[in-house]
């Protein structure tokens, strides 16, 4: 799969990658947090979606 840098969300769901401007954009939006949140929360629990929801209590 091309990484298609036009698509707005995330290339694979289940993770969360942060070292894309359109991914955190999505991911923070999704959640409803600021970047530093996602960022800080990703850091602590890792790059699984579900890992992330569960700590930001979105689950």
């Amino acid at each position: 799969m091309s990484d298609d840098k036009t698509n707005r969300g995330p290339a694979d769901a289940q993770r969360i990658n942060v070292n894309e401007d359109y991914e955190v954009r999505y991911w923070t939006k999704e959640l409803g947090v600021s970047e530093d949140k996602l960022r800080e929360t990703v850091k602590r629990v890792g790059v699984m979606a579900k890992d992330v929801r569960t700590a930001l209590g979105k689950a």
